[in-house]
């Protein structure tokens, strides 16, 4: 089986506030080849999670069979009462944190955590995880936001946006967040999320698959020390997925929002990576997607295990923007002067996940790209 190319790293000096002790626990370390992760994915990816409702029955089951493996502790519980859980793994200097579904009608960074999760038990004598654990202390939290998954809904059973909740702290979830935070310190975060089907990569033709974010502090967007390291592990996973899925990833607006969990959280030190899930061609389950989202929070972490300085960012702002270009399917008409534009709604009914086309707009849409195109008679 093949690990990639062999490499020796004996020291790292981390470009962040909290700082860290500059030797390496575990020195042998090889990089993840696209070859190795497309030929070993299918045993890695958890079968069990599949599409986009994902609810904490759904991981319950998974999370207890990682106990054996991995430390899991409940450590609150939501508005309507359901558990909220941590895992956590490694014994390195540098610490790690990583959500998902504070949005809990995002589910592809769960499956992608999870997918995360089977690979370090599967691959546990390989040299890549055995430099993850050495130099890395990991803590997941699979599911921030239980009753909103339930609901299929972006916002909490409290109608609070946990990722707009940062600083008031009105949600238990949003407190449950800020007592890991404070507890754990972590150096590095992930925080993983989706994006709708509207997005698309800048000059281009293709849809935003994956998209990345390096967080600003304040207002003027200032390049400081900690988004300096956060761009330079965006620039890593960016250099992985571009093998993969060429001109699909986009750079996410880093226009400053007082109140979100990743401007705060950068400011207060913790350097958060944010990962959104696009679109890719024929993949509304974002089953793609969520592999590719594998892939680069892999890379993500094993480049901070193994990294000795993380001051090189420049290629960050290579990545083009992510644009509001797409809708999901146009009907164009002869001169585009009638085209009819849809998107579809995601809904949950009678218990089952579906999906509804509505009207979103008409006319001349000809600066628009569409995920599916007809040609309309007049």
């Amino acid at each position: 089986m093949r690990y990639g190319k062999e490499r020796l790293c004996s020291h790292f000096s981390v470009f962040n506030r909290k700082g860290i002790s500059s030797k390496l626990v575990f020195s042998l370390t090889m990089e993840i080849t696209i070859d190795f992760l497309e030929e070993n994915y299918s045993q890695i990816k958890e079968e069990s999670l599949f599409g986009r409702w994902i609810t904490i029955q759904d991981i319950l089951p998974i999370i207890k069979k990682l106990t054996n493996q991995f430390k899991v502790e409940e450590i609150g519980r939501s508005e309507e009462d359901r558990p909220i859980y941590k895992i956590s793994i490694g014994s390195g200097e540098k610490r790690i944190l990583t959500w998902s579904q504070m949005h809990g009608n995002e589910s592809t960074g769960t499956k992608a955590l999870f997918d995360f999760l089977n690979c370090i038990i599967i691959f546990k004598n390989s040299e890549f995880v055995k430099t993850i654990l050495a130099n890395c202390t990991l803590e997941f939290i699979p599911m921030l936001n239980p009753d909103g998954a339930e609901a299929y809904t972006r916002v909490n059973a409290n109608t609070i946006d946990l990722n707009r909740d940062a600083v008031a702290l009105k949600a238990k979830e949003s407190k449950v967040l800020r007592n890991v935070l404070n507890k754990f310190n972590p150096h590095f975060c992930f925080n993983l999320h989706d994006q709708r089907t509207i997005f698309g990569v800048e000059g281009t033709k293709n849809p935003a698959s994956i998209s990345f974010l390096a967080p600003s502090e304040e207002e003027t967007r200032k390049i400081t020390d900690g988004r300096i390291a956060t761009m330079n592990i965006i620039v890593a996973m960016n250099n992985l997925l571009q093998q993969v899925i060429p001109n699909h990833i986009g750079r996410y607006t880093d226009e400053f929002y007082p109140t979100a969990t990743g401007d705060n959280f950068q400011k207060l030190g913790h350097n958060t990576i944010l990962i959104e899930a696009g679109h890719f061609p024929e993949d509304y389950d974002r089953e793609e997607v969520r592999k590719f989202n594998f892939y680069a929070l892999l890379k993500g972490i094993l480049h901070i295990s193994e990294e000795k300085s993380f001051k090189e960012y420049q290629e960050y702002f290579a990545i083009p923007n992510n644009i509001k270009n797409f809708y999901d399917v146009i009907h164009r008409s002869e001169n585009n002067q009638k085209d009819i534009a849809f998107q579809y709604e995601e809904k949950v009914e009678s218990g089952k996940f579906a999906l509804f086309l509505k009207k979103e707009n008409e006319g001349n849409l000809s600066e628009y790209l569409a995920h599916k195109e007809f040609n309309k008679r007049e």
